[in-house]
């Protein structure tokens, strides 16, 4: 039976080898062993533990701030390198970047306010985000099409885009490992959201690869190809958020 004498303080478990009324020091109140111990849980008495739409709320907050302040360092990074090459190719990835960090925003609001709409609404937002990607990279790819990209700063290029890679990558595992614990589709979505950046990175880094080896042809198709495959990424994060699915990665 002495299960029942079992007390949780925050971390610590302890046992109380007598039943009946007994006080803990810091707590002046009293506090009842067995059943009724069960019945004051019942009314919200807890021994320290945090309510859990708070302590999601929390870890929430804590994912979106880390994988923004990852997106943030790649950011810096990226406009180093601009500032560096000054290359306009650059300019229209970094502008991107910034509104991508963005989909922060309703997010962690969502989370302040522990609020499941709220959070519904940032991941149709963040949906709405991986389809412009979708449709830069598009753009990007047929500008191209119809001028070629001259062979300037390719070094340059390829390192922001290398750099754009690994941030988003980080900043995806951040999202997705959060969202799949707390049973965030919003949060999954954006992990979704920043893979598709990544793949958006490493199309610059393509493109750079096939411009240098004269391969001027293969720059628009590697953009179309990346197109296609962030807009297969729009519809898997639009059911995910809608509640159709709920896949793992």
């Amino acid at each position: 039976m002495t299960e029942a004498f079992l007390h949780r303080h925050g971390r610590h478990v302890h046992s109380h080898p007598h039943s009946g009324t007994h006080r803990h020091l810091l707590r002046p109140r009293p506090s009842t062993s067995g059943a009724s111990d069960a019945h004051a849980a019942g009314h919200g008495h807890s021994h320290g533990l945090v309510d859990p739409s708070i302590k999601r709320s929390r870890e929430g907050l804590r994912a979106v701030g880390l994988a923004l302040f990852v997106l943030a360092l790649t950011a810096a990074a990226q406009t180093l390198v601009f500032v560096v090459s000054g290359s306009v190719a650059l300019l229209a990835d970094l502008i991107h970047n910034f509104g991508d960090a963005a989909t922060a925003i309703p997010l962690a609001i969502a989370f302040v306010l522990r609020s499941e709409r709220a959070e519904r609404v940032a991941g149709g937002l963040v949906v709405l985000a991986i389809f412009v990607s979708a449709c830069v990279a598009g753009y990007e790819a047929v500008v191209r099409l119809i001028e070629p990209r001259e062979p300037v700063a390719l070094g340059a290029l390829a390192a922001a885009g290398a750099l754009g890679y690994l941030g988003n990558v980080a900043a995806a595992r951040i999202r997705t490992r959060a969202g799949l614990r707390l049973d965030s589709p919003a949060l999954i979505a954006d992990g979704d959201h920043a893979r598709a950046d990544a793949y958006v990175s490493l199309a610059v880094v393509a493109s750079a690869a096939a411009v240098a080896l004269g391969a001027d042809v293969a720059d628009p198709l590697i953009g179309l190809a990346i197109t296609l495959v962030i807009l297969r990424i729009t519809w898997q994060s639009w059911l995910t958020v809608s509640g159709r699915t709920h896949h793992h990665h």
